[in-house]
């Protein structure tokens, strides 16, 4: 395949993703009258309500399209985007082909503030989030760091170990909890975009189109840092943007854990698939991996929602996708080397 072609694939894929979802369903809606929907809308607020269109639909489906569908499909999206990009960017910063953010823990940290946020604190969920991202992402590197080294073995078990720490603070934390809270924050730590609304749609779409668009326009650095210390010599402060791109990341994601729970192992499968396609180069892998993030999200979400006759949690579907592929680029990069 041309790469023409394959840019136009990737290009298209979340626009294919959207109109597909917003037809499919327990109750599914014909594509020409989701149109004639959109279209009698545009028409009566372009009009302020002057003009209106005759319709020939129940209007059962405007409901189901605007008050559950396109924030949910919205939502998958942006969040899809968030976790493809910080995968991406972990992988350049730590130059390791196999971490993630759900790797490294820091949706295990942000899932267990966003929890003690919700049960027993009156505080921003989202804030509580971050902090402990923050502070796993810390920890990993902490632990991981031997001999002033950080290699790719000891940065995945340091994973390993920080995810199940917090995972186990998670899980005293639900035995302490009312059990009015206890069934649904079990329900979303397996990750869910049932309770996807506007009102979540505006909190997530700020941050994390604001986190993409700077991870975007500061993508070159990437390239630099993925040369390891050698970007010393080219007089990038390591260091600092280190710790600039890991602080972006680190929100991003706790956003995402904040509202939708865990969705594990997009950051890992999105940017591989755009660098089979593209090569390694950041100018190109970031953009693409912020669309090709969008449109597997949404895809993901439908099978979750479209494939028994109750809904299955997402973050149990990419894990499924995820696992295999995880075993998969193990044996390609003979263990994980840069």
């Amino acid at each position: 395949m041309s790469r023409k072609l394959t840019l136009a694939v990737f290009l298209t894929f979340p626009i294919f993703s959207f109109f597909l979802s917003v037809c499919i369903g327990s109750y599914p809606i014909p594509l020409p009258v989701i149109v004639e929907i959109t279209t009698a809308k545009a028409i009566k607020l372009v009009t302020f309500g002057k003009l209106s269109m005759e319709l020939n639909y129940p209007q059962a489906y405007e409901t189901i399209l605007f008050q559950i569908r396109l924030p949910r499909i919205i939502t998958a999206m942006l969040v899809g985007s968030a976790l493809a990009v910080s995968g991406a960017v972990l992988q350049a910063v730590f130059r390791n082909p196999l971490v993630d953010s759900y790797i490294l823990g820091i949706s295990a940290g942000a899932a267990f503030g966003a929890a003690l946020a919700f049960g027993f604190l009156a505080g921003s969920v989202e804030i509580c989030a971050f902090a402990f991202a923050m502070v796993a992402v810390l920890l990993t590197y902490s632990l991981a760091k031997i001999r002033g080294r950080v290699t790719t073995i000891s940065l995945i078990l340091a994973g390993i170990i920080v995810n199940a720490f917090f995972s186990a603070l998670t899980s005293m934390l639900k035995f302490l909890m009312e059990h009015e809270k206890l069934a649904g924050v079990v329900y979303w730590l397996m990750g869910s975009f049932s309770n996807a609304d506007w009102n979540v749609v505006l909190k997530v779409s700020i941050p994390i189109i604001a986190g993409c668009a700077a991870i975007h326009f500061m993508r070159w650095h990437l390239n630099v840092l993925s040369l390891g210390e050698e970007a010393q010599i080219l007089g990038i402060d390591v260091g600092k943007m280190r710790f600039i791109y890991v602080m972006i990341v680190s929100f991003v994601t706790a956003v995402s854990v904040a509202h939708c729970g865990i969705i594990g192992w997009v950051g890992l499968m999105m940017p591989h698939i755009v660098r089979m396609a593209f090569g390694s180069d950041h100018k190109t892998l970031i953009p693409q991996s912020i669309i090709i993030g969008a449109g597997f999200m949404v895809l993901a979400d439908d099978v979750a929602r479209a494939l028994t006759t109750f809904e299955i949690p997402i973050g149990i579907v990419t894990t499924l996708l995820g696992v295999p592929f995880f075993v998969y680029l193990l044996r390609r990069t003979g263990g994980g080397e840069w």
